[in-house]
């Protein structure tokens, strides 16, 4: 069984503490999992939670230990966060680990640290030297699949930026990943820009100018695409995925339906990289309290294939 690198996250956040919880939940059944960080951060959680469960440690010297503070978002914690996640990229490439399961960041952090950041996509884009254009996230949880063609931008940015070229990307990043999860010919469903995908021109023609067009080329290439539709009619079971045209419109169904329990992969890189649909929670950080749930469910995930969502 491959052995999964995990990047334990904001060290500032609930990361550390899930991470090892999700580690002990799988020591004998599961995949071998590597945590990836500062060694004293590990063993800070390790001492409440993993008294009696040896734990591989991959070590990061990160964090300076007067900037460990459990609930603080420090620009020092957001500078480790990325730390951790090359030196996983790092453990992957070199064939010592199989893929990449990350603990959440807080981009906040992350920012405040100088580094340009729009969430663990942008960061992988970057490490695999793939343009920010080919990489997209896909939420998976409560039986969907849900491909965000854009992610982090203002709405009226977004929208702008929305190309036919753009949306065959990220259909041909699905096609990739869902390969590889095991679904040869997948059937993906293309959301509509405005409602009803515009109702003929009634409400704009931005989906005349871009989602049919790409909806067009993408059946012309043989995939099997419905759409582009309303994206409240659009979404049900029996497509194995979706592409949301923003945020939002990817975000609230698998939000509502999964809770926190989804898991967030970023494709289109060829590298399996993984984390939860949930953020660093900095509230509960270092209480002890923190569900690891979504994260062990994502290791489950990425370890069977990724096929079932």
């Amino acid at each position: 069984m491959q052995t999964i690198a995990l990047p334990i996250g904001d060290p500032n956040g609930i990361g550390p503490e899930i991470a090892v919880k999700a580690a002990v939940a799988l020591a004998g059944r599961g995949p071998r999992i590597l945590l990836v960080g500062d060694p004293f951060v590990i063993d800070s959680y390790a001492q409440r939670f993993a008294k009696d469960v040896p734990l591989d440690v991959a070590p990061v010297d990160a964090l300076p230990r007067e900037a460990f503070s459990p609930g603080q978002v420090n620009p020092a914690a957001g500078h480790a966060t990325i730390r951790y996640v090359e030196a996983a990229f790092d453990l992957t490439r070199a064939g010592t680990t199989g893929c990449i399961v990350a603990a959440p960041h807080n981009q906040t952090a992350v920012s405040a640290a100088g580094i340009p950041f729009s969430g663990y996509p942008s960061l992988i884009s970057r490490l695999a030297g793939v343009p920010d254009e080919h990489v997209f996230l896909m939420l998976v949880g409560a039986g969907f699949r849900m491909v965000h063609v854009t992610l982090h931008q203002r709405l009226h940015d977004a929208i702008a930026r929305l190309t036919p070229e753009l949306i065959e990307a990220a259909a041909h990043a699905c096609v990739e990943a869902l390969a590889s999860f095991g679904i040869d010919r997948p059937r993906i469903g293309i959301f509509g820009i405005n409602p009803h995908a515009g109702e003929g021109g009634l409400f704009g023609n931005d989906d005349e100018r871009v989602t049919m067009p790409a909806a067009e080329r993408l059946r012309a290439a043989g995939m099997a695409i419905e759409g582009p539709a309303g994206a409240d009619v659009l979404i049900r079971a029996g497509l194995d995925a979706f592409l949301a045209m923003y945020h939002d419109q990817g975000h609230i169904p698998i939000k509502l339906l999964a809770g926190n329990s989804s898991s967030a992969f970023s494709i289109g890189t060829g590298l399996l990289f993984a984390s939860v649909g949930h953020g660093s929670a900095f509230d509960i950080a270092g209480k002890g309290v923190a569900d690891p749930d979504a994260l062990i469910r994502t290791l489950r995930l990425v370890s069977a294939g990724g096929a079932a969502a």
